[in-house]
């Protein structure tokens, strides 16, 4: 699985490094979010299944959890986002600690549901969660298109 989520990872890590600071805030017709949003959100979303951000895990500041969780956009935030750099230095670090779950962790049954979808096990949330990453870089590619049109 790790090479799965290398190839995800480094997939979004590469793109969002190329990022010009000075676009990622800027939120394109049809959108809800923008680029700097879903760059904290796949690292939040992560955080929260395998790790058990908020409550169980302080890898991340907990103040990320209310800007970038499920159901959160920017035109909400009360609090100064973080920078790009900032961001990219977690999902590195997030990188490496999800390669050094073991084959147990995943093998575990998960101590929580989700109101969809039949996941049982780490293993099971942890294909969601690839799947998860390469969505929002799907999008975030495509908002990215747009804003550098401008």
């Amino acid at each position: 699985m790790s090479k799965q989520f290398d190839l995800a990872r480094n997939g979004l890590l590469g793109f969002v490094n190329k990022l010009d600071e000075k676009i990622v805030d800027i939120q394109p017709d049809h959108f809800n979010n923008t680029l700097r949003w879903h760059t904290g959100h796949v690292l939040v979303t992560t955080e929260s299944l395998l790790f058990g951000f908020p409550k169980q895990s302080e890898n991340i500041p907990e103040a990320y959890h209310s800007l970038f969780a499920t159901g959160t956009k920017p035109a909400d935030w009360e609090v100064e986002a973080p920078s790009l750099t900032d961001l990219v230095k977690y999902l590195e670090e997030q990188h490496e600690r999800v390669n050094g779950l073991s084959d147990a962790f995943f093998a575990e049954t998960l101590p929580y549901t989700l109101p969809f979808g039949n996941f049982k096990t780490y293993d099971d949330i942890f294909a969601m969660i690839l799947q998860h990453e390469a969505e929002h870089l799907g999008q975030m590619k495509a908002m990215h298109r747009i804003v550098s049109e401008k």
